[in-house]
């Protein structure tokens, strides 16, 4: 049953803003096209697709006066891109196979709704060739390519066959037909190790493998098969040579239906961690002209040679060693980082597939296209970098975002009090810059990712910020195996926080203690009426001990004066170090802002408290400091037993491979976890034997969760 939801009246107003103006290419060649011969754009578009590329695809929509329909599962009742819809509808529950990927619901809510067409944004349906027919045979418009491009560069295998006749080169592999577990190994070994194994309908590092020695090789393809039949509903898969020191360079491609065909020039997408990006930049750096020019006219011969029509991008593999680059495969829908194309180029690419899909002429030709500066992209995600960067989940109790202007763009899909779910991709929101040039777009990068608070989930910012920071990168020394290379770099030391950053914390609870003390009473001392609270001998004082051992403060309470106060505050770091901070002087106005003026200079900070963690943003720095729990619950902590294995991120129980009894080895694969939609293998960490499992298939498990107890041998 499809309902209705609601109507959105000026919700865009208050929605987190990215792009105050985006540049009218289109404009010139309107005014010499008679109003006889260009196509008027569609009335209402629905946008089969959440989170923020949904939202980006209906900022375009109103800026041209188009109305926008929603589709919305269960769980995203409340998600941004519903209420900035004019219309919403629901159409199933959470996981995305009863909802998201609902193709005749969708058609249906497009029908009901009079949508003229169908935008399917990225991921979910945006490459599926029966949808993209089954809209077209309803009558309604699918802004994308005909189905038949997408089944022809959908499947990687077929692809390179395409590719090779067009006389664009491609990496040596397998890409036949023949799926014999056998007969792939064979083609691995004649090879070479390291080999790569790719789902042929594969994105996004989906059903993608590294397998180093040939012992690995039926576990990896296992593994693979899984993970791709969850994902496409095909296990096919082919095998490559793995390039040891590769770039991933890809190149933005854009037809019309007028067999016009121009590249956007390229974007550098190299820095990736589980085959995914996470850093991206255009246009590709320390590439010659004649390169580049090279990569383009490939891209645009590839998207011909499948009658190509829409925004594609044409994905190759560049070996750094002999300077060759080999067709990889090609996306055949928007790019998560299309942003940065947009940037250097001053276009609005989703108005370009608005126009193409409508039947008009490409808004401009080869020779219009120009780079202008430098732009990178962040992808902010809830993501634990040192926990191999497996995904978080979990409300944003804080988000604030760097102000958006014409040189910085914020995309996404979500607000502070919005859940990251299990059921969807991780990611919060694209950081988007651009520069004079790559030294100027990268420091703008740096500053911007100083400017981003997030608390909830854990994030990848302060990995994000070491990147942007590393000599390598700033040096432009990139490849794929960029952050294995210099995982000890980027991953980071746990440092004693700088004693101001202490000083803040502790005025962060010294602020909100005497504002209890003042509302419960304010005739009295405010450190004197303090419930619970053991104060020190001397009055007006009170020490905060953190967890770790990382240091302690005292705050001695000197003066109220309306909403301004003063004291005078002691830190003392993990070392013994002691730093005195006297004459301090913070507001008392309660909220997310902490005013300042310690060491005579003025502070300005943002903090938020989770329960006892205070988390301190200041200066482009984010530390956590767990104020000390009560020793009855650090005693609870410990009763674990030494022998138990649990869920390293919020999951589903995908395969259980042992059982109450089994002797395991170390290195044994114990239980298969998929989260986003991708697998992970929980392996045994020692020789043992399994005592109890907890979970069964099928489970949805938390974080942290005891999956199995395993007797050490």
């Amino acid at each position: 049953m499809i309902r209705f939801l609601s109507r959105s009246t000026g919700a865009s107003q208050s929605l987190p803003a990215t792009i105050t103006q985006i540049s009218q290419p289109y404009l010139s060649r309107c005014l010499a096209t008679s109003a006889t011969d260009r196509k008027p754009l569609f009335d209402k578009i629905l946008v089969a697709n959440r989170g923020e590329i949904a939202c980006r695809i209906m900022r375009t929509a109103k800026k041209l006066g188009i109305k926008t329909v929603a589709v919305f599962s269960d769980q995203d009742r409340n998600a941004l891109h519903t209420t900035m819809a004019d219309e919403a509808y629901l159409i199933g529950p959470a996981p995305s196979a009863e909802s998201y990927l609902q193709q005749q619901r969708i058609i249906d809510v497009a029908k009901a709704t009079g949508a003229a067409a169908i935008h399917p944004g990225y991921g979910f349906l945006s490459e599926n060739s029966g949808f993209a027919e089954k809209v077209t045979n309803s009558y309604l418009t699918f802004i994308g390519p005909p189905s038949q491009a997408i089944i022809d560069m959908g499947s990687k295998s077929e692809s390179k066959i395409i590719m090779t006749r067009a006389q664009v080169p491609v990496v040596p592999g397998y890409h036949g037909e023949n799926q014999k577990v056998e007969f792939l190994k064979q083609e691995a070994d004649k090879i070479g190790y390291p080999v790569l194994i790719k789902a042929v309908m594969g994105g996004g590092g989906k059903g993608m493998r590294i397998v180093e020695k040939p012992e690995d090789f039926e576990l990896m393809l296992e593994s693979s098969r899984r993970e791709a039949i969850k994902s496409f509903g095909n296990d096919t898969v082919l095998i490559e040579k793995y390039i040891t020191r590769p770039r991933h360079i890809e190149v933005q491609v854009f037809a019309d239906k007028l067999g016009n065909a121009v590249y956007l020039f390229e974007r550098d997408c190299s820095v990736q961690r589980r085959h995914q990006k996470i850093l991206e930049e255009a246009p590709a750096p320390l590439l010659s002209e004649e390169l580049r020019k090279s990569l383009g006219e490939k891209a645009v011969a590839a998207a011909k040679a499948v009658n190509y029509v829409g925004a594609g991008t044409v994905e190759f593999i560049f070996d750094t060693d002999e300077n060759k680059f080999y067709f990889m495969e090609m996306n055949t829908r928007l790019q998560v980082e299309h942003p940065i194309t947009e940037m250097i180029t001053g276009t609005d690419l989703v108005q370009w597939q608005f126009e193409v899909a409508a039947g008009n002429p490409l808004p401009k030709m080869q020779h219009e296209l120009a780079i202008n500066g430098h732009a990178f992209e962040a992808r902010v995600y809830a993501e634990n970098p040192a926990n191999n960067f497996l995904p978080d989940t979990g409300p944003l109790l804080h988000m604030s975002t760097p102000a958006p202007s014409d040189i910085v763009r914020i995309e996404t899909g979500v607000r502070a009090g919005d859940e990251v779910s299990v059921y969807y991709d991780p990611m919060i929101s694209k950081l988007v810059v651009h520069g004079s040039d790559r030294t100027e777009a990268l420091r703008r990068l740096r500053v911007a990712l100083g400017e981003f608070e997030v608390v909830g989930p854990k994030t990848n910012i302060e990995f994000l910020k070491r990147l942007a920071s590393h000599p390598a990168f700033i040096a432009a020394e990139v490849e794929t195996g960029f952050i294995k290379k210099h995982e000890s770099e980027l991953m980071g030391q746990a440092e004693s926080p700088k004693p101001v950053l202490f000083a803040l914390a502790i005025l962060h609870l010294a602020k909100k203690d005497l504002a209890a003390a003042r509302q419960s009473s304010p005739v009295h001392d405010p450190w004197g009426v303090l419930g619970g609270v053991r104060l020190n001998s001397v009055p007006g004082t009170r020490t905060f001990t953190f967890e770790g051992g990382v240091g302690k403060g005292t705050v001695s309470f000197g003066s109220v004066s309306g909403e301004k106060a003063a004291a005078s505050i002691s830190v003392t770091d993990s070392a013994g170090n002691v730093t005195e901070f006297d004459n301090v002087t913070f507001d008392l106005t309660l909220g997310a802002e902490l005013r300042a003026h310690i060491g005579g200079r003025l502070i300005k900070s943002s903090i938020a408290q989770v329960a006892g963690a205070i988390h301190v943003f200041c200066d482009g720095e984010h530390v956590v400091l767990n104020v000390a729990q009560p020793a009855y619950v650090l005693a609870q902590e410990k009763k674990d037993t030494a022998g138990s294995i649990r869920t390293p991120m919020p999951c589903k129980i995908s395969q259980v491979m042992v059982k109450a009894g089994d002797k395991v080895k170390k290195g044994q694969p114990l239980v298969i976890l998929e989260a986003m939609k991708m697998e992970h293998v929980v392996k045994s960490p020692h020789d043992g034997t399994v005592q109890k499992v907890h979970f069964k298939v099928g489970d949805m498990v938390g974080e942290k969760k005891l999956l199995l107890d395993l007797a050490e041998e």
